[in-house]
């Protein structure tokens, strides 16, 4: 019989970060930001504040996650702010739901945070999951093209920051795993009442819906345009997707020329 291809993708090699050489790098100005990235689920915000801890005090968290910027949009973009404890951190409940917050601003947003911390002697991390914002503040973005660019190395945008990746990692079965259990758990913390909430404060179904993942299903159920079980069923399955889709551009981003550090959480 002929062999099957196999389909899954390997996951890269996971690594132990040398925090004293980071550290070195850091001092020195051969890296000016880290950037720690990876899939929903994949324990990266809680790896970003234990690096933060590690490297001292100064350090300070930028969030690079498209949705965390709402205010009130808390259970549903798993914000778990109290996972940061004495971090300071920025660019979190920084818009009002309805808006339409983008790529942008978001470049506009994390300049002027990163300046800041810097300007006071502070370590930058920036902490996310939308792989275009990353790209968009580290390099990997012609803004003019609107596309990543083909060899980062070569041709970074002038105010690029000099990045050491570090990439969260957790197999496909496991971060399934958590991710149902999150949602589920997310259900019983009250996301349905949190979106419920909105709506009845004036933010738009279609707005809403146009945010995606909890917030789409959701406001569908709300709506009355699926049933409970039908919206946990669909929903789970769009953020495994989601998943999968972030995993795909942290690989584009290595194969353009970017090294990313892969570390077990």
């Amino acid at each position: 019989m002929p062999k099957v291809k196999n389909l899954i993708a390997a996951l890269p090699e996971p690594e132990q970060i040398d925090l004293g050489a980071l550290r070195r790098e850091l001092e020195d100005g051969s890296v000016e930001l880290v950037c720690v990235l990876g899939p929903t689920a994949s324990g990266k915000t809680r790896y970003a504040v234990q690096l933060a801890r590690a490297l001292g005090s100064r350090s300070e968290i930028i969030s690079a996650d498209s949705r965390q910027v709402y205010r009130r949009m808390d259970i549903g973009t798993g914000k778990d702010l109290a996972e940061y404890g004495e971090v300071p951190y920025h660019l979190i409940d920084i818009a009002e739901p309805g808006t339409q917050y983008n790529v942008y601003r978001f470049r506009e947003d994390f300049f002027r945070a990163f300046n800041d911390i810097r300007s006071r002697g502070g370590i930058p991390i920036l902490c996310g999951g939308t792989g275009l914002y990353i790209s968009a503040v580290t390099g990997g973005y012609d803004f003019k093209e609107r596309k990543p660019l083909s060899a980062v190395p070569q041709g970074p945008v002038a105010d690029a920051p000099r990045t050491f990746y570090i990439g969260t990692l957790v197999s496909r079965e496991v971060r399934n795993k958590r991710i149902d259990a999150r949602l589920d758990a997310r259900l019983q913390e009250g996301m349905v009442e949190e979106i419920r909430g909105l709506l009845a404060s004036g933010v738009p179904a279609e707005v809403l819906i146009s945010y995606g993942l909890e917030y789409k299903f959701v406001t569908l159920y709300l709506t009355g345009q699926m049933d409970y079980a039908a919206m946990r069923e669909h929903l789970a399955i769009a953020i495994h997707q989601f998943a999968k889709r972030q995993m795909t551009w942290f690989r584009g981003m290595e194969r353009s020329g970017i090294r990313i550090h892969w570390v077990e959480v």
